[in-house]
């Protein structure tokens, strides 16, 4: 199957509230439709993670992120210096807006996010037409698949569909930090 229509799949099993795996900057990671409460539900599930945790969003763009994050919280500085760091393997904890649910953001008042340059998840947030939940794929506490071929037998068959690919080739997965104060969460 090509990759168009190996994509093609993977979007429609998104829309169909599936939990899918893909290559990512570092790691292979699982994702699903962010406002499908079953889906999210599910890929936690799957990977024994405490929703209180919450979950990081991949886009495309920034439009993806319209009426996520709330950007006037950020003073123009913080704002600029995240905005000029995508699209980039850098993820950032912004104030989050009421209309992310709270299986997403979790116990926090922000919300995790990133502006991907790994080619096939850009791709797949185009074609989804959105942003989208972006996890390790792997169970917590355990060592996250760096290849296709390390996904865990259980993961693969707990999963509606997978777009092949390689990683970005990042040695760890993408650094934290905080929009407001720009402090390393995560390095």
């Amino acid at each position: 199957m090509n990759l168009p229509l190996q994509l093609d799949a993977v979007v429609a099993a998104l829309r169909d509230g599936g939990v899918i795996a893909c290559p990512t900057e570092a790691v292979w990671g699982l994702g699903c439709d962010p406002f499908d409460e079953a889906a999210v539900m599910r890929l936690l599930a799957i990977k024994q993670r405490e929703i209180d945790k919450g979950l990081l969003l991949v886009a495309a763009d920034v439009d993806q992120l319209d009426g996520l994050v709330d950007w006037d919280a950020l003073e123009p500085g913080r704002r600029e210096a995240v905005l000029a760091s995508w699209p980039g393997a850098n993820t950032w904890v912004l104030p989050a807006t009421t209309r992310v649910p709270r299986w997403i953001t979790g116990d926090h008042d922000g919300v995790a996010v990133r502006i991907s340059d790994h080619p096939l998840v850009a791709a797949l947030c185009r074609g989804f037409d959105g942003a989208l939940v972006s996890t390790s794929a792997n169970v917590a506490g355990e060592a996250p698949a760096r290849s296709e071929a390390d996904l865990a037998p259980s993961l693969r068959a707990a999963i509606d569909a997978l777009l092949p690919g390689e990683t970005g080739g990042l040695d760890r997965p993408t650094p934290i930090r905080d929009a407001r104060s720009g402090a390393l969460l995560r390095g």
